[in-house]
């Protein structure tokens, strides 16, 4: 999952039904407040005995001696965070385990590790379509008894779901970010007379105000491509609607079909708005993820933007300022652009490639409550489990975020790049990501931008 420092959080759910929609929406519409939590862990403690102590929700093995190794793309906060998750699953077991970082395209990563005989225990991936072509090439293990066990007792349906290839789970989807957010500097809204907007056609006058006001509106991350498709996707599944989301998904319907040129054109309306973009298209496409968010937030008034695009977990990137969520960086849910509001989620899975006592323990650990909470507790986190209590996330809007990703249930779409083969939608340089990379250079050649797309899709989908 692309998430907070190179940000992996790429299963981009959408919920398409317009109560899960409201009620997501709402959700996130209460005003941020800070909640300071400063634990660092869990510190109920089975030490690996096999049974389950007070506070303790999962049973895991003995592995005193045993080792195994787990792969991400993870950096920064993000990394250090998931680490704890890693020491405690140690103290409960025994075992040793290494964190390995990983390069995008992950597959391709992978790819190269297993060719050289040293693949890692188990792989966080990012996309549907990476677990398929994981299993499609007899590299992912299905999960064993208690794995799943946990996972039935733990997820949703939908959940599980998207972890499955042809009938079998594979995927434990560990971790998941609400990516339908707009995040603003207070202070910037406070001297322009800004508001909360609701429609794609009340942020573009906000937008102005900030501009009026001396601020650049937009701090975009240009340079990783997959912020740049959030942004069409968010627009599209609003503007278009979820069938036609879903026919695009799977390319029953071409690039070039007038709905996409609908949503590009609308995005042309900031992304080709001179002096809307922080840097220009040349200093978005510079621009990586963490940059664009703290950007956003330093410089106290007088920041590079006074807005950005994407999900939670932007409040790790936040943290590394002095703003402070809830007062100094706020945030709204990315405004409707059709009839209803978006509502993305995304997330990570963990798929074991080494099939062993330790390697399904640990998937059982990342299915469990007890591990979720260790993460949630540190911010920038969000988890699909439904059992985990969400009073454990460090700031109200955390946790409103999480109790509307639970209440929606199995209501949810994946993001289209994500469910695309990775050629088109997950790989730098590369389909989509290069092609809205492109597109953000000249918003004015949407025909361009369309023929391209549809060429790389057909491509990658086989015609």
């Amino acid at each position: 999952m692309r998430t907070s420092s190179t940000i992996r959080t790429r299963v981009t759910v959408k919920r398409t039904t317009r109560a899960a929609a409201a009620l997501a929406a709402g959700a996130l519409a209460l005003s941020l407040t800070a909640c300071g939590d400063d634990d660092k862990g869990d510190d109920s403690g089975d030490k690996g005995g096999g049974t389950k102590q007070p506070g303790v929700s999962v049973t895991l093995p003995k592995l005193d001696g045993e080792s195994l190794s787990v792969a991400a793309v993870w950096t920064g906060t993000e990394q250090k965070n998931f680490k704890q998750v890693l020491t405690e699953f140690e103290k409960r077991t025994g075992a040793k385990v290494t964190f390995v970082p990983a390069q995008d395209p992950i597959i391709n990563f992978l790819g190269s590790k297993i060719a050289g005989g040293a693949p890692p225990d188990v792989a966080m991936l990012p996309q549907p379509g990476a677990i398929k072509q994981a299993v499609d090439k007899g590299w992912a293990k299905p999960l064993g008894a208690e794995a799943t066990k946990e996972l039935g007792e733990n997820y949703s349906q939908g959940w599980q779901g998207i972890g499955k290839v042809g009938g079998k789970q594979y995927g434990v989807y560990y971790k998941a970010a609400n990516k339908s957010l707009i995040w603003y500097n207070a202070r910037v809204f406070e001297n322009a007379g800004a508001a909360e907007p609701k429609t794609w056609d009340e942020l573009l006058n906000t937008a102005q105000m900030v501009y009026d006001s001396g601020v650049t509106p937009f701090s975009v991350g240009g340079a990783d491509g997959w912020t740049l498709t959030d942004w069409f996707e968010n627009v599209y599944l609003s503007q278009a609607g979820p069938e036609k989301y879903d026919q695009l998904a799977q390319h029953k319907i071409k690039w070039t079909d007038p709905s996409v040129k609908e949503a590009l054109t609308t995005l042309a309306e900031i992304w080709g708005k001179k002096d809307f973009v922080a840097g220009g298209a040349s200093g978005a496409l510079q621009t990586e993820f963490p940059a664009s968010v703290t950007q956003a937030f330093t410089g106290g008034d007088q920041p590079k933007a006074g807005m950005v695009y994407e999900g939670d977990f932007a409040q790790v990137n936040i943290g590394e300022t002095k703003a402070k969520v809830g007062t100094d960086a706020k945030v709204f849910p990315f405004p409707a652009v059709g009839d209803t509001a978006p509502v993305v989620s995304g997330g990570d899975a963990a798929v074991i490639l080494k099939d062993s006592k330790a390697a399904q323990a640990l998937a059982t650990w990342l299915a469990s409550p007890d591990a979720a909470a260790i993460q949630a507790k540190l911010g920038g986190f969000l988890s699909p489990n439904k059992s985990i209590d969400s009073s454990v996330y460090p700031n109200e809007v955390q946790k409103k975020i999480a109790d509307a990703l639970i209440a929606a249930g199995d209501d949810f779409r994946f993001d289209m790049s994500d469910q695309a083969p990775q050629a088109f939608g997950g790989t730098p340089g590369k389909g989509e990501w290069k092609t809205l990379q492109d597109f953000l250079k000249n918003p004015k050649d949407v025909a361009g931008a369309q023929a391209k797309l549809e060429a790389d899709a057909a491509a990658a989908y086989g015609g």
